[in-house]
């Protein structure tokens, strides 16, 4: 089985970038190096990694992937901050009209 990372960075100007790779630290040094000039990153560097998850199935980190990404910036500080306790609050908040 090959090991995959969901991560979060928190960008220089406050918002996040959630991927999904096999190598987290070579791909954090492409996020921080800005190899890809039209990548999100790129004008927000400075970078922090501020979360990851480890995967055992790339089926399923990219199915967290496509979750986290989905969520409002409130809840993915929660996860961050690990608050669990707020995230089913949270996700009611999403759907609030």
């Amino acid at each position: 089985m090959k090991t995959m990372y969901v991560y979060i960075l928190r960008c220089s100007n406050g918002s996040y970038y959630t991927g999904v790779t096999n190598d987290l630290e070579e791909r954090f040094a492409q996020h921080s190096q800005g190899i890809h000039p039209n990548s999100y990153t790129f004008s927000r560097r400075p970078l922090e990694l501020v979360f990851y998850e480890i995967f055992n199935s790339p089926l399923a980190a990219i199915a967290f992937e496509k979750k986290l990404k989905k969520w409002s910036k409130q809840k993915k500080e929660a996860l961050i901050r690990e608050r669990f306790d707020l995230l089913p609050e949270l996700a009611k908040k999403k759907f609030v009209k």
